[in-house]
């Protein structure tokens, strides 16, 4: 099934729309006894949630998640925990036109093929970003069962469109109003952003993501490797294109002796001189931190005029979007990144072979 992601001790699956009754997830496989912080969640989600500044939708969501089983006590029981999320702030009347004028750069043509015509049009429907929110609430429930175990999943924005954070990443940026190191490039970031929307485009970036704490040996070779189960998380959320770990693409331009990462001893313990691998190797993670980056698209919905093909008619015409959409979803995908990455991490941990304490 599509919406279901089946890992090797994890299986989430993601329901609703984006303009449904509500949106939701289900999560099987957690250990029972975890405790989860509500408090805590609802600070992670508040990251992720709209209309909350002038660079996101105006769309205002409050993205409290209602639990209904899987929960006792504040502590996991061992049952399925499924969560849902309210959807109140809709204007289905914004999408009517999308019935038979597709958007360019969405999924609206590929799904009129696919599904011929039942599908629901309305926001983008299961295509939908707003799908992020249950993914998030998974994502922030084992971002706290993996922080109990010493393990941090720390996300920043990196570029969006020229302008790039070039300050070193050393720690979280998440009680920051935009998620850069630099308050300065953040300032230019949003100057970016401004200008795309007043010229009624969008831009797109780069996010990255560092994991620190994760011991050697968590991972496998070949399909269940460190990186293939990140970035099948990764691509399940809308506009990514891209992923690179370590090096990435850089690696393809030096040489081996550049690129190897040297082992040595620290305080009796094997480590690397650098990390160029990302902290993985043979898809099995090396103690180091692992180190990946992002692509995200620019936001397909903008209101400049774009040229598209009437599904009924089949005469090309022109396109004006209207309703509410981010000028550049990236900041608001920090917290989704960090999401992705903690379900993937979390199951290679518990359905890992190696004995972990």
């Amino acid at each position: 099934m599509s919406s279901i992601f089946s890992g090797t001790a994890l299986r989430l699956s993601v329901f609703g729309q984006s303009h449904s009754e509500a949106i939701g997830m289900t999560l099987d496989g957690l250990p029972a006894g975890i405790p989860v912080d509500p408090e805590e969640l609802q600070g992670f989600l508040n990251r992720r949630a709209p209309g909350q500044n002038d660079w996101s939708t105006p769309r205002r969501e409050e993205d409290r998640p209602e639990f209904l089983c899987g929960l006792k006590d504040g502590r996991t029981c061992g049952a399925p925990l499924t969560a849902v999320i309210r959807n109140h702030n809709t204007r289905g009347k914004d999408y009517e036109q999308l019935r038979i004028l597709p958007r360019p750069g969405h999924a609206d043509y590929t799904a009129q093929v696919k599904y011929g015509g039942f599908q629901d049009y309305q926001g983008g429907g299961h295509f939908s970003g707003r799908l992020t929110a249950p993914l998030c609430v998974a994502g922030g429930i084992v971002l706290q069962m993996l922080k109990r175990q010493g393990i941090t999943v720390r996300a920043r924005v990196l570029r969006i469109a020229d302008v790039e954070d070039e300050s070193a990443f050393a720690s979280s940026v998440a009680e920051k109003q935009f998620p850069t190191v630099s308050d300065e490039a953040g300032l230019r970031m949003r100057k970016a952003i401004s200008d795309a929307r007043r010229e009624g485009d969008s831009v797109g970036g780069i996010v990255e993501c560092v994991i620190r704490g994760v011991p050697a040996g968590i991972g496998e070779p070949m399909f269940d490797g460190v990186e293939n189960r990140i970035a099948q998380l990764m691509f399940a959320v809308p506009a990514v294109k891209g992923i690179e770990f370590g090096a990435g693409f850089a690696a393809a331009g030096m040489r081996g002796s550049e690129n190897n990462d040297e082992f040595c001893l620290s305080d009796g313990q094997i480590r690397t001189r650098s990390n160029h691998a990302g902290g993985i190797l043979g898809g099995i993670t090396d103690g180091e931190e692992i180190v990946f980056r992002t692509a995200f698209k620019p936001t397909p919905s903008i209101s400049r005029p774009q040229r598209s093909v009437n599904l009924e008619t089949m005469r090309e015409e022109t396109l004006a979007i209207t309703g509410r959409h981010d000028p550049c979803i990236v900041p608001r995908a920090v917290p989704v990144v960090e999401a992705a990455a903690a379900i993937a991490l979390s199951d290679l941990i518990l359905g890992g072979k190696k004995a972990w304490n």
